[in-house]
């Protein structure tokens, strides 16, 4: 303010001077001119030289000046230096982030918010093929064309990650990972999984081997076993005892052995059987009938039909699955429980649901449920006969089905279990749909 005020001086004293100069010569309208003139002359002046200065020498020290233009000239200066400091360390950042990035063993790609590449390090090069010279601002799918990718690009849920063979070595396993950040953009990043994928298809392998092998010796112990309790009469009372219990774990252990030679089908297999429409209705009803027995009347079972739309897929491993859903249901629920077959539709497509009013589950447990031989109680899941595999056989049945499991479950609250089926996967009941199979 008080270099305003200095300046309201500064023009009224000239123009008081020069009024009068003029006043003296008789003319104190031109006197009052010049002196206006002089006013803005020295204006024209100032800003003539902050001109100079921002154009041809921005980096060097500001022209001299007094009054308000030395205050404007000393606040620019202040203003563009610290301009300069904050560029020079966003500079410096930017660099130690590039140079991080060079060092990582991963791939790292920036795309803009068209999917445009902006910006990789050199593990992107090895790994992806990608060259500075063509492939800067092409969009990533022209260059990773697998139809795999592009779903997941285009589909904009990237929770998780997508295993594929590289573009440039297919012997090469890649997961890639995508993340949404700044303004609409993505963080493209790809990890070589090649060793971890060895191993998990040698675990694989194994497990299918050794189950296989255990088939023939376990139907042998239990042929035997069945002999043996037909002719029990024959055998000493303490022995009617030990053969029951036999009976029991080798039956358990046959169950393990279908289960775990049927997981590793699914994951060997990544693609479902020809797919045919499947009407959810009746598949429902069977396994409630299969429910029931194993219930033995201690549990109310119902079925409600809220779509009429059939279910393209595998009848056999949708029933197998859905089947896991409602028996588990059956053990773990407790007595005198109403468990709910459903058949809904829902804003994704439709979906299948089992549901309980019994002790629920602790949501702690949820994130876990499908992992093999996870079990929320060790003992009494294996009082029950359960193999610990059946949930991890509900997963990959419904990725082959292009499909996901929700649960939702608190304690004493009961549990729900929600098979969701996307659109294409629903016909309707009255279309003579062909055969399709997946590709």
């Amino acid at each position: 303010m008080r270099l305003w005020s200095r300046e309201l001086w500064r023009l009224a004293s000239l123009a008081f001077a020069g009024l009068m100069a003029g006043w003296l010569f008789a003319a104190p309208g031109l006197g009052l001119a010049i002196g206006l003139g002089l006013y803005l002359f020295f204006h024209l002046y100032q800003l003539r030289a902050l001109y100079r200065w921002l154009t041809r020498h921005p980096h060097d020290e500001p022209p001299a000046a007094s009054g308000l233009w030395g205050e404007l000239f000393d606040r620019l200066y202040k203003y563009q230096k610290g301009q300069r400091l904050t560029q020079q360390r966003l500079r410096a950042t930017l660099k130690r982030i590039q140079e991080s990035s060079e060092a990582m063993s991963d791939s790292v790609v920036m795309l803009d918010r068209r999917g445009d590449l902006e910006w990789w390090n050199s593990a992107a090069e090895r790994m992806l093929g990608l060259q500075a010279a063509h492939d800067r601002g092409q969009h990533i799918t022209n260059l990773l064309r697998d139809p795999r990718f592009i779903d997941y690009f285009n589909a904009r849920h990237y929770h998780e990650p997508l295993a594929l063979p590289s573009p440039i070595d297919e012997r090469q396993i890649l997961q890639f990972q995508i993340t949404l950040y700044g303004d609409d953009e993505r963080l493209l990043m790809a990890r070589d999984i090649t060793r971890l994928h060895r191993l998990e298809q040698m675990r694989r392998d194994f497990v299918a081997n050794v189950s296989h092998e255990l088939r023939t010796p376990l139907t042998v112990l239990a042929g035997y076993l069945e002999t043996y309790n037909d002719h029990a009469d024959q055998l000493p009372s303490r022995f009617a005892r030990g053969l029951t219990l036999m009976q029991e774990q080798t039956m358990r252990m046959q169950n393990l052995v279908n289960d775990l030679l049927l997981l590793s089908r699914l994951e060997i297999d990544h693609r479902s059987e020809d797919a045919v429409p499947v009407t959810v209705d009746e598949l429902l009803s069977a396994i409630r009938r299969d429910a029931d027995s194993l219930s033995g009347g201690r549990h109310e079972l119902s079925i409600e039909i809220n779509d009429q739309r059939q279910l393209l897929g595998s009848e056999q491993e949708l029933r197998s699955a859905i089947s896991n859903l409602v028996f588990n249901a059956v053990r773990y629920a407790g007595e005198g429980c109403h468990i709910v077959l459903r058949w809904n539709s829902c804003a994704k497509g439709a979906c299948i649901e089992v549901e309980d009013d019994g002790e629920g589950i602790d949501p702690v447990h949820i994130p876990r449920l499908t992992e093999r031989f996870y079990r929320v109680d060790k003992g009494r899941s294996a009082a029950t006969g359960g193999t610990g595999l059946g949930l991890a056989i509900v997963k990959h049945v419904l990725l082959r089905h292009d499909a996901h499991l929700e649960i939702e479950s608190h304690p004493g609250k009961g549990a729900l279990f929600r098979c969701v089926f996307p659109e294409p996967r629903l016909v309707e009941a009255n279309d003579d749909h062909p055969r399709v199979q997946r590709a």
